[in-house]
């Protein structure tokens, strides 16, 4: 009798540590899932503004669509954050970071305008855009970071590290969109407060080294290799920005290793 009463008792204690470590489990990928939104509501204004500078030149209705699916998926990221049942951020952090946004999308929306409308950019306005793009994203970074401090476990490093060399590349292709693409590059990028492309380019280098530093294997070896690769490609193109390249060059493969980063941090996520 004793015998079964210590087997119900030990069965109970079983359960309830289970029952912990699934909560402990669907917490973690609340959290993961909140930082992922946010990730991806950074890439996609940073993708949406890449494209309006090449539409300012081009007017192509291919490019105008791609500003569209940008703020689409930027505004299916924020919505999902906003409905998030997860307190990693204030409701105040949250309604600010839907104030900028919404600030940017009408910049976007005139400035898309005003080139539609007069077949170039009016600089005044796209510069308006631009300050308000770099407040949005400084912003988004914050609370990204206040959010990763709230989370109650450790985020993976080398996914982490992953995150953000995407940011670090999207900076880095929208900047070399603006010199390629406008006549008055200081107008755009804030360049006196901003890194250099050149600085960035040696610290996105470091980024991608630490997703490479630890286990690899299948198709995560292919990805890595494949990231190297185009970076190599493009690499001197960044650190000599001055040069004369062929932008639409750069672009491609910017957006290509954009979305290696992406595959790269599904697969360190499911082998986490």
């Amino acid at each position: 009798m004793k015998d079964s009463g210590l087997r119900i008792y030990s069965l109970a204690i079983a359960l309830t540590l289970l029952a912990f470590t699934s909560l402990a489990a669907r917490a973690q990928d609340t959290a993961d899932d909140f930082l992922s939104d946010l990730h991806r509501f950074r890439i996609a204004n940073y993708m949406a503004l890449d494209a309006f500078y090449r539409f300012s030149a081009d007017t192509d209705t291919n490019t105008l669509n791609e500003i569209v699916v940008s703020i689409n998926t930027a505004n299916d990221a924020m919505n999902t954050v906003s409905a998030s049942s997860d307190k990693l951020l204030s409701q105040q952090q949250i309604e600010s970071m839907n104030q900028e946004f919404d600030r940017f999308k009408a910049l976007m929306r005139n400035n898309i305008n005003d080139v539609r409308k007069t077949g170039y950019p009016e600089l005044r306005l796209v510069s308006d855009m631009a300050n308000q793009a770099q407040t949005m994203n400084n912003m988004a970074t914050e609370l990204y970071l206040a959010a990763q401090q709230n989370t109650r476990s450790n985020t993976n490093p080398r996914v982490e590290a992953a995150r953000s060399a995407a940011v670090k590349m999207a900076q880095m292709m929208t900047k070399y969109s603006v010199r390629s693409n406008t006549a008055v590059t200081q107008t755009f990028q804030g360049s006196a407060t901003e890194t250099t492309l050149d600085e960035q380019a040696r610290e996105f280098e470091m980024l991608l080294a630490s997703v490479a530093d630890g286990a690899q294997d299948g198709e995560l070896v292919q990805i890595l290799d494949d990231l190297q690769a185009k970076w190599e490609f493009i690499r001197n193109s960044y650190i000599n920005y001055n040069e004369n390249n062929v932008g639409f060059v750069i672009g491609r493969y910017s957006k290509s290793i954009l979305t290696g980063l992406s595959r790269a941090i599904e697969l360190l996520e499911a082998n986490a």
